[in-house]
């Protein structure tokens, strides 16, 4: 069998324009859960082998996902006007962290502190030097493999090179502007 290849469509092949107004699609996109990350790297001044927290920089994520397993690779993507898109796009590695449900309050000090985000924070560190959340449900240290401009975002593909996970908990889950967590579906 074989595989797919990437093709583009024909040249003269267009998206209609769109009948909704971004609000509209917000909110329909709003209907999809998604898991919360926390995306670690370090700050353009830091030195190697340095582990003060100011060195780091780090970000609440909802857009995580996979995408192979062979090579591993995973996304996630960040804004065009998000003050921390430099150092993402020109470092060559980054930890993505998914939360679980008792990381609310880690969630909001990544989405919205000011400051040093890391001060008070428990972290590892990895192979890369990168910040490794305590207590975060898994944890993917990625080489920055890729990055595609995409309307407003820049994806960031990453190729994981050192990956873990807790034995238990729960995810934290966003969906409809609201945090929570996942129960299984009883058959």
């Amino acid at each position: 069998m074989r595989s797919p290849r990437h093709t583009s469509p024909p040249a003269d092949v267009r998206a209609l324009n769109p009948d909704f107004e971004t609000a509209h699609f917000r909110q329909a996109l709003s209907r999809f859960a998604t898991g919360v990350t926390v995306v670690t790297t370090r700050a353009s001044d830091a030195l190697a082998g340095q582990a003060s927290s100011n060195q780091f920089v780090g970000l609440t994520a909802s857009s995580f996902n996979s995408v192979s397993l062979s090579p591993p690779l995973v996304l996630w993507s960040l804004g065009l006007h998000a003050g921390s898109l430099p150092l993402f796009h020109a470092g060559t590695h980054y930890v993505i962290n998914v939360l679980a449900t008792d990381q609310l309050e880690l969630c909001k000090r990544f989405a919205y502190g000011q400051g040093d985000r890391f001060a008070g924070v428990d972290y590892t560190l990895g192979q890369s030097g990168l910040p490794i959340l305590d207590g975060a449900l898994a944890w993917f240290e990625c080489h920055n493999r890729s990055r595609y401009e995409e309307g407003d975002h820049v994806i960031f593909v990453g190729e994981v090179e050192r990956c873990g996970f807790a034995e238990s908990g729960e995810p934290l889950v966003f969906q409809a502007g609201q945090f929570g967590s996942i129960r299984p579906l009883q058959p």
